[in-house]
């Protein structure tokens, strides 16, 4: 039989362990965003309607009529989950931590991300739009 000092200090290093290691794909899971409501970015729509949804534009480029092209990143299907959350702490404590190294990979390919360029006019209404697919 071992000796019980020297277990209870083994068991007290792995809990350390997976305490310390634990966490980076939960937290992951509960951060993120709430996907933008695209049914706004539409031709007619309003730019401040669009930015809304979309956030400020990564480039923008001013036309010689008075508009403006403007190109938008966002992503899809990166929201928080408590669900996905305590799956990966679960995972964690039946590993001894060892979960974040299939977790985290896991949690960072979550949801992808879009490239939406609008054409304004003048007055600042959307009057073409594209969206292509980017690689994360």
């Amino acid at each position: 039989m071992g000796n019980p000092i020297r277990s209870l200090l083994v068991a007290t290093a792995l809990l350390g362990m997976v305490a310390s290691t634990s966490g980076c794909s939960v937290g992951m899971a509960l951060s993120g965003d709430e996907n933008p409501d695209l049914t706004v970015c539409r031709v007619g729509s309003q730019k401040s309607d669009i930015d809304r949804q979309l956030g400020p534009p990564t480039s923008v480029r001013t036309l010689p009529e008075g508009g403006q092209t403007c190109t938008y990143e966002y992503e899809i299907g990166d929201e928080p989950s408590a669900g996905r959350a305590v799956a990966h702490g679960a995972m964690d404590v039946l590993t001894f931590g060892l979960w974040e190294v299939v977790g985290t990979p896991v949690e960072a390919l979550q949801g992808q991300k879009y490239q939406m360029t609008v054409t304004y006019d003048a007055e600042g209404k959307a009057k073409e739009i594209s969206t292509i697919k980017v690689a994360k």
